[in-house]
């Protein structure tokens, strides 16, 4: 069973154990736990388990594809299936080639910013928005984790201009309806000095890849 998602503070470093007496297996990024654990609960996924690299991966995607690769041969004896529930996210086809060396599936698209939004709707966008800075919900939450501090704004906000002065807006974009993190991600903007858009994706292609993988598990076990 599927185990509640840590705090933010832990998905961030430390990620998520995976939760043992399913079937499946989701590998994925901790910054979609909340997410894939909704989807899992509001579906009656019982059959499906999730396991967390940290998100803060995403701050050195070379990273991510050698971390994926040793969390599926860990887990790999003890599940039928596993799912790597990352897109490209920063590497460069790398996490592409290693879960097609591995035999496990991956989402598609870019990063999660195009599969919240829908990759063709971002993609159709991408031209007009070359200068939108984006947030998700796990990130405005972990805004300072994610941007300030990495970026050295806390203690050199002086370098504000170098890091965001080509970006116009920002866009979050919303899986669920939160006047409070509506509010946070205005003060994000606000202190990069953007312009602000909201937009509720809610989970988007996230949704529709779960829910393959989910029904994919339960054909299985019937067939066996």
């Amino acid at each position: 069973m599927t185990a509640p998602a840590p705090d933010d503070a832990t998905l961030t470093t430390s990620g998520m154990a995976a939760g043992g007496g399913a079937t499946t297996l989701l590998i994925a990024c901790g910054a979609l736990a909340r997410e894939i654990l909704a989807l899992i609960e509001a579906n009656g996924w019982t059959h499906l388990d999730l396991m967390c690299l940290p998100a803060i991966l995403h701050n050195r995607p070379d990273r991510i594809p050698d971390a994926v690769e040793a969390a599926v041969l860990k887990h790999r004896p003890r599940y039928d299936a596993i799912h790597v529930v990352y897109a490209d996210c920063g590497t460069g086809g790398l996490l592409a080639r290693k879960c097609a060396d591995l035999g496990v599936g991956m989402l598609e698209g870019p990063h999660c910013y195009a599969f919240f939004e829908g990759n063709e709707t971002f993609l159709a966008r991408a031209e007009d928005e070359f200068t939108a800075f984006y947030l998700t919900d796990f990130l405005v939450r972990q805004f300072e984790a994610f941007v300030w501090k990495p970026l050295g704004l806390d203690r050199h906000p002086e370098l504000l201009p170098t890091y965001f002065g080509h970006y116009e807006k920002l866009v979050y974009q919303a899986q669920t309806d939160d006047p409070a993190l509506d509010a946070r991600a205005r003060d994000c903007a606000a202190r990069m000095g953007l312009a602000y858009e909201r937009r509720f994706t809610g989970y988007g292609d996230l949704a529709t890849a779960l829910t393959g993988w989910a029904g994919e598990s339960v054909a299985d076990t019937r067939n066996l």
